[in-house]
């Protein structure tokens, strides 16, 4: 594959969401062409999935559902979306993928991580990201954030020991992989958030080129 696999990872608030649209039209300005995509969704059945993801009614969903469907969806979004662009030469921004499986599947509900990374073998077989931009706040101000953007889904309504787990997590796997995470400090000020985007992102092109 020539292109290269970015994922935006963090819990609720953090702002991985909007710093990857500014992301992509930063990298586009530099030559890079871009694909924009998230998880759980990506395509038209993935997004199907997300729906029942999200907005589950009031059946609530076993852990081991919500780890079925969240690996449902990936390989429809690996086969469909990432691994063409990738082919193509494109680099893939993706909002979320592996790593938050087990932050949230793993750490918040309790699952263990042989069990994700059996699913993770199955579907992915050898892909994984290049690069994983973490962007780490205290829990509590990014469900404050979350409060005041919109109405909470499913998965914003657990409690506050929930999203401890799962920053817990993230902080855990960023350290047993240096070399792939980049920590970002997503409680700064956006345009210094932003800054510091720009200069990983900037590192990564320096070493790989815009292809």
């Amino acid at each position: 594959m020539s292109g290269r696999f970015i994922t935006f990872e963090g819990g609720e608030g953090a702002g991985k969401s909007s710093n990857l649209l500014w992301a992509a039209e930063w990298l586009r300005g530099q030559g890079v062409e871009v694909v924009c995509t998230r998880e759980p969704g990506g395509t038209p059945l993935a997004e199907q999935i997300r729906t029942l993801f999200v907005h589950a009614g009031d059946e609530p969903l076993a852990p081991a559902t919500e780890l079925c469907l969240v690996f449902a969806a990936r390989a429809q979004h690996v086969a469909q979306v990432i691994e063409p662009a990738l082919a193509a030469g494109k680099w893939v921004l993706c909002d979320r993928f592996t790593d938050a499986t087990y932050a949230y599947q793993g750490g918040g509900r309790g699952l263990s991580s042989a069990l994700i990374g059996a699913l993770e073998q199955t579907v992915l077989g050898g892909l994984r990201p290049h690069l994983t931009l973490l962007f780490d706040l205290p829990v509590a101000d990014g469900l404050a954030r979350a409060r005041q953007r919109a109405a909470l889904d499913r998965i914003e309504q657990e409690q506050q020991d929930f999203f401890e787990r799962v920053r817990a997590t993230y902080v855990a796997r960023a350290a047993a992989e240096p070399e792939r995470f980049r920590t970002v400090q997503a409680a700064a000020p956006l345009k210094q958030v932003q800054q510091q985007v720009q200069e990983l992102l900037a590192e990564a092109l320096r070493r790989w080129g815009p292809q």
